[in-house]
């Protein structure tokens, strides 16, 4: 048994635990992970996942390395839904928001803490937490505040030296600010951008040509082979139809987000910003970026200091002990 909390954070859901729970071990963790929340299963039956990648997440948490910098340490695992293996190849924003809320919980900040100082294992990136006030249970507004992204995962903001490359005869912008991601508009690939996203994961044509851009794309950004990895993301954009700056739908990498990703958005939106990409055609000027997306819309602001800061909602769902299905390796 271990202790557990479950929160939604922003558009996602995940199971958050203390670092001291959980075995020092990565392959014992990661083992230990797959049977608390039920993977390899489509439905998660057997544990704390809710069969689909938004709600098969793992916030591990601990009093920050550096307590000069940060309160605390939060380093992000994905637990895939359909195969045996956990990810820490990239952050996640929405699972972020939560981890402010968490630390109030579990004592690693005073429970009236309005601000905390966040540093994100998987990329060494400080995020500044702004936190309402709320008992647990409550829903909390948190305002992100990030800093040190641009290149987090790749190593610069734009991974291939341009803001614009094409590939497949497809112009893209490649660029990480906090996430890897590659824009194109939607309408090179013969679709509208403003499609459901059931409709965009049956079109087997459409899935085989966005991979062949994200997997050359994935050398072009110094990732190597991304056949088997979640990075990049792929973003197609196209005009807004809500009164926003532009219309998205992001691909995590093959099933398409029901919104988007907070550290995706913050790609998004600063490619948006910059003369020349996929995304310029849209920008309007000013620094906020507002992104539409299949259940939605995400507003984003760009900071004077090249981060960028979000805002976003938090809920304790459930806190107790759970029981992972036993273990059956040697």
């Amino acid at each position: 048994m271990i202790r557990a909390a479950l929160l939604r954070g922003g558009t996602s859901k995940g199971v958050y635990l203390d670092a001291a729970d959980l075995p020092a071990d990565p392959a014992e963790r990661d083992d230990l992970l797959l049977r608390l929340l039920g993977s390899p299963d489509p439905r998660q039956t057997d544990g704390l996942g809710g069969g689909h990648p938004l709600t098969s997440k793992v916030a591990v948490v601990s009093g920050a390395a550096d307590p000069s910098t940060a309160d605390v340490d939060y380093l992000f695992l994905q637990v895939h839904v359909d195969r045996p293996l956990v990810s820490a190849e990239q952050p996640c924003g929405n699972i972020l928001a939560g981890i402010g809320p968490y630390a109030r919980l579990r004592g690693l900040v005073p429970p009236d803490a309005g601000t905390v100082r966040i540093r994100m294992v998987n990329t060494g990136g400080l995020v500044i937490a702004s936190l309402g006030p709320g008992a647990p249970g409550d829903e909390i507004e948190v305002a992100l505040e990030f800093q040190e992204t641009a290149g987090s995962v790749c190593g610069s903001l734009l991974p291939t030296g341009n803001v614009r490359d094409e590939i497949d005869g497809i112009p893209v912008t490649c660029i990480d600010n906090g996430m890897p991601v590659v824009l194109a508009a939607a309408a090179d690939f013969d679709l509208t951008g403003h499609e459901p996203p059931g409709v965009l994961e049956a079109d087997e044509r459409l899935a085989a040509r966005r991979e062949r851009v994200r997997l050359r794309a994935g050398e072009l950004m110094g990732l190597g082979d991304v056949a088997g990895a979640t990075v990049p993301k792929i973003t197609l954009v196209a005009p807004p139809r809500a009164g926003g700056t532009l219309a998205t739908r992001t691909f995590i990498p093959h099933r398409c987000h029901p919104a988007i990703g907070v550290l995706g958005a913050v790609s998004v939106a600063t490619a948006a910003g910059l003369p020349g990409s996929v995304a310029a055609p849209y920008a309007t000027g000013g620094d906020l970026i507002r992104l539409e997306h299949p259940t939605g819309h995400f507003d984003t602001r760009l900071t004077s200091s090249g981060g960028a800061a979000v805002l976003r909602t938090a809920r304790l769902l459930s806190d107790g002990t759970a029981w992972p299905r036993p273990s059956h390796r040697s």
